[in-house]
């Protein structure tokens, strides 16, 4: 029986109710991953990638003592036998890596990441572990929606490094725990205020009306606490990303409210007379017209729009990998990561459906397939001129909806931000220290500097030359034998100064997705082909 999902208006609505009516994910088992953390480790020879802006450099000699870098040391030259008096002394109860010929890298942030559930059948182990085999080492949970506690309870495990899995910066939706919608600004304040002493780092917006916007996201800022939003249509209209970035919004999610801060001739979306909003076909069919509607790339008002983002120090994190099936839906069904590592219920979870969030395939094709290539490309042309300007842009990828899997769907974001007219360096950057910036965490990580936290990538080829070698499936190349072999996959991930063996995470992952297919013996089929 196909999943039954919700509509995200109704799903919005269900979380004044405290979330009651969602099975919360299963929390994440204790840890028996990672070797580690030693008084010294040292990682022998690698050539280091850093998010600085600087070049690749090695071989060099990275000293992490406890949880903490402590020194980077340059030991030599390519091709030439590395001088031993050069090397850092190893201590005694101290550990080495050899990694001679690999590739470090800050370990990645992604900052648009849900931690799935139990309708999909993805609880924490399984996506944490899909995160850590890709080098994701932290995460921003935009929204919380098992619920602020439990996700605030995996935090606290994940700081002390009691469970596998990344570090949590846990956002809570905007008006979840309350018994009714907010719907005045002495409402809104109260609320903000009591997310804040639960501990939430931050609020994510759906939308409300200005008064209240205002005075939730003000009231946060004078918390000192960080924000994301995304513009919903059904508020977009009155109170779009410049409205909300004048008053304290700290980041954007997805790009809603960025055409519309830019309209020329209209002040709402060009709705076509039969739009239902609940009819998600219509909410993002006509979404993939919406850039165009917009002011036209480098004129004033577009030009007008990025100079007022700048100078509100404001993050846009695009996102752009959720919605890529809408411009080729075939291959965001059929990437080969589906067969051996999509959950079933989550597999469902994806499948076309009249009231299924994010199934939205009810007659999609080639005309709204085109709408959507062309709505890339203005909104990657915004995306890259702020970035050239001095805006920060980070990456998130949203998954676990719209054929998005938790890890792929991240390393996917990098190729498309590459796609956008990033420089592979700055896509590094995006993934690593603007996400640091973006959290307030700039002094503990997103770059590989002394006192920052040990939290490292490491692969086996060069991802600057190939962003493909990052997925856990590698990359494919053809030998001097003429043999097909993949390339890549991440080797190592090291989270302060544990590390973990990712294509054993990966593994893992694998055969909790044959586990749970063995028990009804599911097979994993297209929509519409049915099991025999």
């Amino acid at each position: 029986m196909k999943h039954l999902k919700l509509t995200s208006l109704l799903f919005t609505a269900l979380l004044f109710s405290g979330l009651s009516s969602f099975a919360q994910a299963q929390k994440a088992s204790p840890r028996n991953d990672g070797e580690g953390p030693w008084p010294q480790l040292i990682i022998r020879g690698v050539t280091l990638i850093n998010s600085t802006g600087a070049p690749a450099m090695g071989p060099v000699d990275i000293v992490v003592e406890g949880n903490r870098i402590t020194n980077v040391q340059a030991v030599g030259s390519p091709g030439v036998k590395i001088n031993p008096a050069r090397r850092p002394v190893l201590k005694a109860g101290g550990k080495e890596l050899q990694a001679e010929g690999m590739y470090l890298l800050p370990g990645f942030i992604d900052m648009h990441g849900h931690i799935g559930g139990a309708e999909k059948g993805s609880d924490a182990d399984y996506v944490f572990k899909l995160w850590m085999a890709h080098g994701i080492t932290t995460i921003r949970e935009p929204g919380s929606m098992n619920g602020i506690d439990w996700v605030l309870d995996q935090k606290a495990k994940s700081l002390r490094n009691e469970i596998t899995a990344p570090r949590i910066f846990a956002y809570t939706v905007f008006g979840q725990g309350n018994k009714t919608p907010i719907s005045t600004a002495e409402q809104a304040r109260a609320w903000v205020r009591e997310n804040a002493k639960k501990g939430a780092d931050g609020v994510k917006f759906f939308g409300a009306s200005p008064e209240v916007m205002f005075a939730a996201i003000d009231e946060n800022k004078k918390l000192g606490l960080r924000s994301a939003a995304h513009h919903a249509q059904t508020d977009v209209g009155r109170w779009n990303a410049l409205n909300s970035a004048k008053a304290g919004l700290t980041s954007l999610e997805h790009w809603y409210g960025l055409p519309e801060a830019m309209f020329k001739d209209r002040t709402v979306q060009h709705y076509s007379a039969d739009y239902n909003y609940l009819n998600e076909q219509d909410r993002f069919g006509e979404a993939g017209t919406l850039w165009k509607q917009a002011a036209e790339p480098q004129s004033d008002r577009w030009k007008e729009l990025i100079s007022q983002l700048l100078a509100l120090d404001f993050t846009l994190d695009p996102t752009f990998n959720i919605y890529e099936a809408n411009r080729d839906l075939m291959r965001a069904r059929t990437v080969e990561w589906h067969a051996d590592y999509t959950m079933p219920k989550l597999w469902d979870f994806y499948s076309p459906s009249w009231n299924s969030h994010g199934s939205y395939w009810h007659s999609w094709g080639t005309e709204q397939e085109n709408d959507w290539k062309q709505n890339y490309k203005l909104w990657m042309a915004f995306i890259n001129e702020y970035k050239n300007r001095g805006g920060r842009v980070t990456a998130g990828s949203d998954a676990g909806f719209i054929y998005e899997l938790f890890g792929f769907a991240y390393i996917r974001e990098l190729e498309l931000l590459r796609e956008a007219g990033f420089h592979p360096l700055e896509v590094i950057k995006a993934a690593t220290l603007s996400g640091a910036q973006a959290l307030g965490m700039e002094k503990d990580l997103g770059s590989v500097e002394v006192g920052k936290l040990a939290d490292f990538v490491i692969v086996e080829e060069n991802p600057l030359k190939n962003l493909q070698v990052l997925y856990g499936t590698g990359a494919i190349q053809l030998n001097a034998n003429n043999e097909v072999i993949r390339a890549g996959g991440v080797k190592y991930t090291i989270k302060d100064g544990i590390i973990y063996d990712a294509k054993k995470l990966l593994a893992d992952v694998k055969e909790m997705v044959e586990k749970e297919k063995a028990k009804t013996g599911y097979k994993l089929v297209q929509p519409g082909v049915h099991q025999h």
